[in-house]
């Protein structure tokens, strides 16, 4: 099956389509660049399931993703649609630790994100963010400041919780 095919199979769940691409991606089946270049060109709905395919896979094995990996959830930190913002986050904060001198642009659209309307955004946007101040590097410098500021603005407390419980861990 293609995945053009699992995308227009209405029997099967749109979850199941997440954990089989999933574990195609996994097992290596499904190369990460071909999801990648069928997700650039997809609908939203379907782009978003593609970037929750990658944040399955790459929860389980971060090294599946590529540096094209990070460019294009980072660029996906654009879109209009929340899910694909926030997966993608989920994404970057699966996979920072490979790519710790290749975030900037990444921190400039999380930091975005920060104040998106919608929690879950920001809950996933705090994740990634918390994710990459634990490696420790050089954008800690403005990071941790910028991430203490944003704290006594948060009114959510699970998202609150993201960046304290990644400042408790680097001290």
């Amino acid at each position: 099956m293609t995945l053009l095919e699992l995308f227009k199979d209405r029997t099967t769940k749109p979850k199941e389509k997440i954990l089989t691409i999933g574990e195609w991606l996994l097992d290596g089946s499904l190369p990460i660049e071909e999801l990648v270049v069928f997700a650039e060109k997809a609908k939203d709905s379907d782009k978003a399931s593609c970037i929750e395919s990658i944040e399955f896979a790459t929860k389980q094995n971060a090294k599946i993703a590529d540096e094209n990996v990070l460019n294009f959830v980072t660029k996906s930190l654009d879109e209009r649609a929340p899910r694909i913002k926030w997966e993608s986050a989920k994404v970057i904060g699966n996979i920072a630790q490979l790519f710790p001198t290749n975030l900037n642009k990444t921190i400039e659209h999380l930091l975005i994100n920060a104040r998106h309307d919608g929690t879950v955004v920001r809950w996933a946007t705090a994740y990634a963010l918390g994710e990459i101040i634990k490696l420790k590097t050089k954008h800690n410098t403005h990071l941790i400041p910028t991430i203490e500021s944003m704290c006594g603005i948060e009114e959510n407390n699970g998202v609150k919780k993201k960046y304290l419980d990644a400042l408790k861990k680097i001290q």
